[in-house]
């Protein structure tokens, strides 16, 4: 539906009116930011001529990667499913710890300052280092293996989760839980028959999404050792078998976009 654009004249007597901002305030607006562009783009030297000097590199590149090789097909459909696996298992790892860390992180749960700061100071720390490194850092503390990759899903799940989950339940109806804390009821009460029921779809939901982020995180994962199909990746990327790399990014893709579509259809049905 398009909108009917506001008349001046339909103003209520005394309504200020809503007057475009001087066209030389727009146009230093657009000058500052085509500034901000240049400056950035000479300080890192990134600019449209690398690109343009990069693209026929890139079509030769394109052009490696077809026909992609078909036969590796089995090879890779183990690693394929065991990064699914584990990102299965490091979203639901991460979200069950995110549970009670969302509950003592929540404001409107009566829960002590001194106990939600640290709670929330440990969340901020841990979203503040990427998946990647935490694949690195566990590569080097257990080894080449999905189990690094695992636990790093784990701290990433975590993380996001935790920190969805607990502004979801600051913002959930605080009438169901006036009443029962006017009947009487203890706290624990209140978080299983207040608290849950309505935080709980938000909860799944935010789980859905960040098992298909992790399908996606988990494929790059063993680009450091982390397992998976990325170990497979960085291989096949080394030898120079683009054809092989193009058939496993062809089954990454499909993967993805089934898990997304089952996800989207669960998430429309939670909320």
């Amino acid at each position: 539906m398009m909108k009917t654009p506001v008349s001046t004249a339909s103003l209520k007597p005394g309504t200020p009116e809503l007057m475009p901002p001087p066209k030389y305030k727009r146009a230093a607006g657009w000058l500052i930011l085509l500034a901000i562009l240049v400056a950035c783009s000479i300080q890192t030297g990134v600019t449209p001529y690398q690109l343009i000097i990069g693209l026929p590199q890139m079509g030769s590149l394109l052009q490696e990667m077809f026909p992609p090789d078909w036969s590796y097909l089995p090879t890779i459909w183990g690693p394929m499913m065991e990064t699914v696996q584990i990102a299965i298992l490091g979203t639901t790892l991460g979200g069950l710890l995110a549970i009670p860390v969302a509950l003592l992180c929540a404001s409107n749960l009566g829960i002590s300052r001194l106990i939600s700061l640290p709670a929330r100071m440990v969340l901020n720390l841990i979203r503040t280092i990427p998946d990647l490194l935490f694949a690195a850092i566990f590569v080097a503390v257990f080894g080449i293996g999905p189990f690094a990759g695992m636990l790093a899903l784990v701290f990433f799940s975590f993380g996001i989760i935790a920190k969805l989950t607990y502004e979801a339940i600051e913002a959930i109806d605080p009438g169901p839980l006036e009443a029962m804390t006017a009947v009487g009821a203890n706290r624990l009460q209140l978080i299983m028959y207040g608290v849950v029921p309505q935080a709980l779809p938000y909860f799944m939901s935010y789980l859905l999404y960040t098992f298909e982020v992790n399908v996606r995180a988990a494929a790059v994962l063993g680009l450091v050792g982390a397992g998976g199909i990325g170990l497979l990746l960085d291989r096949s990327l080394g030898l120079f078998r683009y054809d092989r790399a193009s058939i496993i990014i062809l089954l990454t893709l499909v993967i993805v976009l089934i898990i997304d579509y089952g996800s989207t259809m669960i998430r429309r049905k939670l909320l």
